[in-house]
């Protein structure tokens, strides 16, 4: 349940940061036709290159496994963008920003959902199944 949760999240964070990118990076454009398959790319590229990331730099550079996430994200934004109509960056500076910014925002947005939401609601779901559970005894 936690794992579609965490998709759910990735998905919805994940556009939006997408639309946030677009229009804050002029060498970024996102057409409405490859939008849905921009964010399925991408979150999907994330969710996998984010462990395979993570094992490398563990394996090879321990010190930067902090950089994992954002490696991650740059990975998934260049795949996504092998999209046809979906998303396209150009430029040095949009390659650099556009991680930074989408990154950031997954990852806050993604602790601040699962902190804050997805962790209450299944306390009170294993809370009120204890209850039921001495209820029946």
């Amino acid at each position: 349940m936690r794992l579609l949760f965490q998709l759910i999240s990735q998905c919805v964070l994940g556009a939006i940061a997408l639309i946030v990118v677009h229009f804050a990076l002029p060498g970024v454009s996102l057409s409405v036709n490859g939008f849905l398959a921009a964010i399925g790319v991408f979150t999907l590229a994330h969710m996998i290159l984010g462990p395979f990331v993570l094992s490398v730099a563990l394996h090879y550079a321990a010190p930067l496994a902090g950089g994992v996430g954002l490696v991650a994200t740059l990975l998934a934004l260049w795949v996504a963008s092998m999209v046809h109509d979906g998303i396209a960056i150009s430029g040095v500076a949009s390659w650099i920003l556009a991680p930074i910014i989408v990154w950031v925002i997954t990852a806050l947005g993604g602790w601040i959902f699962m902190a804050l939401v997805i962790d209450k609601w299944i306390k009170r779901r294993n809370a009120e199944k204890l209850v039921r559970s001495v209820q029946k005894a």
